[in-house]
C-alpha cells in the first residue's frame, strides 16, 4: 500500500510539474503586467467599479488570449531559447512539452479565450484580443525580432492592446483615452526592453536577434531609451486634458520624472548596474502609473 502511495505520490509531482512547464510557457509575468493594464483601463472607461462578472470574464479571456501567444513564441523560438540562459529552461527546450503539444496549447486557448470575450464579453474585445495575438505571433516573433533592430518599437504594439481590449469590455467603443492608454504602453516597451537588453545583449548576439545594443552598440540605446522615455511622459501627461485630475498629475509627474532620472543617469553615466535599475524601475512604472489613473478616477470621478 505505501508503495502504491509513493507512486502515485511521484505521478502527481511529475503531472504538477508538466503544468508548471506549460503555465511558464505563458509567460506568467508578462501577463501580470497585461492583466493591470487591462483591469486598469477597465476602472477608468467604467468611472467605478465593473460588474464582478464582466471583470472576471475579460481577464480570464485576455489571460488566455495573450498567454497562447506566448506559447505559440516559445513554440516557435524554442530553437533560440535553447541558447539563452534566462530562457533555456522553459519546457519546450527541455524536451517535457513536445513541439506539437505546446503549438496545439498555444492556439487552443487562444481560440478559449477569444470565445470567452466574444460569447460573454463582446465581440470587439475579443476581435481586439485576437489582433494582438496574431500580431504578437506574426509580426513580431516570426518576422520582426529575428530580421530587424526595431523589432520592439514595432512588436511593442502587441503589449499595447489589453487597455483596448479592456476599454471595449466595458463600454463597447474605443474612446481616445484608449488609444492613449495603448500610446503609453506603446513607447513605454522600448525603454523597458532596451534596458534589459544591455544586460543581455551578449546572449541575444549569440543567437543573431538584432536587438538594438547589438545592433547599433550601447551609446545608441541610451541614447534611445532617453528619447522615448521623453516621449513616454508627453504622451502620458495627454491624459490631463482627456479627464484625468490632480491626482494623477501629481503621481504621474513623480513616476515620470524619476524615470527620466534613471535615464539620463545611465545615459551619462552607464553601467550593467544603471542598466537593471532603469529595467526594473519600468515594470513598477506601468504599474504605479495606472494606478494613479485608476485613483483619480475612482476618488475625483
Amino acid at each position: 500500500m505505501s508503495d502504491f502511495t509513493a507512486v502515485e505520490q511521484t505521478e502527481l509531482q511529475r503531472l504538477k510539474a508538466v503544468a508548471n512547464d506549460y503555465v511558464q510557457l505563458m509567460k506568467p509575468g508578462i501577463l501580470t503586467l497585461l492583466l493591470v493594464t487591462t483591469l486598469g483601463a477597465m476602472l477608468i472607461a467604467e468611472a467605478g467599479v465593473p460588474s464582478f462578472w464582466t471583470v472576471l470574464v475579460t481577464l480570464i479571456g485576455g489571460t488566455l488570449t495573450a498567454g497562447g501567444a506566448n506559447t505559440i513564441n516559445c513554440w516557435y523560438d524554442r530553437d533560440i531559447d535553447a541558447k539563452m540562459h534566462r530562457t533555456k529552461s522553459r519546457g519546450t527546450v527541455t524536451g517535457t512539452i513536445k513541439p506539437a503539444a505546446a503549438l496545439a496549447f498555444g492556439v487552443g486557448i487562444t481560440v478559449i479565450g477569444f470565445l470567452m470575450l466574444g460569447v460573454f464579453v463582446n465581440w470587439l474585445a475579443a476581435v481586439l484580443a485576437l489582433i494582438g495575438n496574431l500580431y504578437y505571433v506574426f509580426i513580431y516573433t516570426m518576422w520582426l525580432k529575428r530580421t530587424s533592430p526595431h523589432n520592439i518599437v514595432i512588436g511593442g504594439a502587441a503589449g499595447a492592446v489589453p487597455p483596448l481590449v479592456g476599454w471595449a469590455a466595458v463600454t463597447g467603443t474605443l474612446a481616445p483615452p484608449a488609444w492613449i492608454l495603448f500610446a503609453i504602453i506603446f513607447y513605454w516597451t522600448p525603454p523597458h526592453f532596451w534596458a534589459l537588453a544591455l544586460l543581455k545583449q551578449g546572449e541575444y548576439g549569440r543567437v543573431n536577434v538584432p536587438m538594438l545594443p547589438v545592433v547599433s552598440g550601447d551609446e545608441e540605446t541610451r541614447k534611445q531609451i532617453m528619447l522615448y522615455t521623453l516621449l513616454l511622459t508627453a504622451v502620458t501627461l495627454l491624459m490631463v486634458p482627456f479627464g484625468m485630475g490632480w491626482i494623477f498629475f501629481a503621481g504621474a509627474a513623480a513616476l515620470c520624472g524619476w524615470f527620466l532620472i534613471l535615464a539620463w543617469r545611465l545615459l551619462v553615466d552607464p553601467s550593467k548596474a544603471r542598466a537593471r535599475q532603469t529595467f526594473f524601475y519600468s515594470i513598477w512604472f506601468l504599474a504605479g502609473i495606472f494606478a494613479v489613473m485608476v485613483a483619480d478616477r475612482l476618488i475625483l470621478g
